[in-house]
């Protein structure tokens, strides 16, 4: 995604930060060899993870993480988790890695490495079709906003709608906010714009719903882009999927998988 609209220059700054923290030299693994990657996800994110009727996961961050593990020779095993879980449980090493379209903040550099950005996607409203909502603070007053507990959504509702007499509603996956927004037990939804659009969007509950509003690009809390979430200093680790990820634009693989789930480019530009 190219950032076409300015942002402030603290905001510019964290940007900068944030992508700094994340560079890495390009170093082969020696120090241990990896076998298998756990990787885990929230199947409740269509069209990045979900699961199917014969309870197989699917989704774009599946076949992403698939192509990593397949580039490094390694075997993926695939640990299902509720997101606002998903460092606690790296943490307490239940699982290797985040492949949940987990962004890139501040907030989470202090607990978790992350490997290089691998994908951008927006931040977005969703209501019903001609409510007339916006995401500002004076249209949202009063109203009710879901979220999925730990997303950079919820926290960016928190920081910027909350003190302006938003009521901000979390719910523990992506499933029970679409539930209460369908029911009218919330206003909006503030989430990923791919994941409405592709997700949510094309369910028949969600015909009557549209995604409102600008999208929202406050890089200081939204974060650069989406990435992998690792343990503190999990070096191998890092380097190996940066390098798979590397290998696997320049021979085509992400360019593929990315069409296969989306209509616009949602690369690192």
């Amino acid at each position: 995604m190219s950032f076409k609209k300015s942002v402030s220059k603290s905001a510019s700054f964290a940007f900068s930060a944030m992508l700094a923290a994340l560079a890495v030299t390009s170093v082969s693994i020696h120090a241990k060899e990896l076998t298998q990657i756990r990787f885990a996800v929230d199947p409740s994110y269509p069209p990045f993870e979900s699961k199917q009727a014969d309870g197989k996961l699917a989704g774009f961050d599946i076949d992403l993480g698939n192509a990593l593990c397949a580039q490094m020779k390694v075997k993926c095993v695939w640990v299902e988790n509720s997101f606002d879980g998903m460092i606690p449980g790296l943490k307490a090493r239940k699982f290797d890695a985040v492949l949940s379209d987990m962004g890139i903040t501040e907030e989470r550099l202090k607990q978790i490495d992350f490997t290089q950005p691998l994908y951008d996607t927006h931040a977005q409203l969703v209501a019903r079709a001609g409510s007339g909502i916006l995401p500002t603070p004076q249209a949202l007053k009063g109203k009710r906003v879901g979220v999925e507990q730990g997303t950079v959504q919820e926290h960016y509702a928190r920081v910027k709608w909350e003190p302006q007499g938003v009521t901000v509603v979390p719910y523990g996956d992506e499933d029970q906010v679409e539930n209460d927004l369908v029911a009218g037990r919330i206003d909006a939804m503030f989430t990923d714009a791919a994941q409405a659009a592709i997700g949510f969007l094309k369910k028949p509950q969600g015909k009557a719903f549209a995604l409102v509003g600008p999208i929202v690009e406050d890089r200081a809390i939204i974060g650069p882009g989406t990435a992998i979430g690792l343990r503190k200093g999990d070096a191998d680790l890092k380097n190996g999927l940066d390098q798979a990820f590397d290998a696997i634009k320049k021979d085509g693989t992400f360019k593929r998988i990315m069409a296969k789930y989306f209509a616009t480019d949602i690369s690192i530009r």
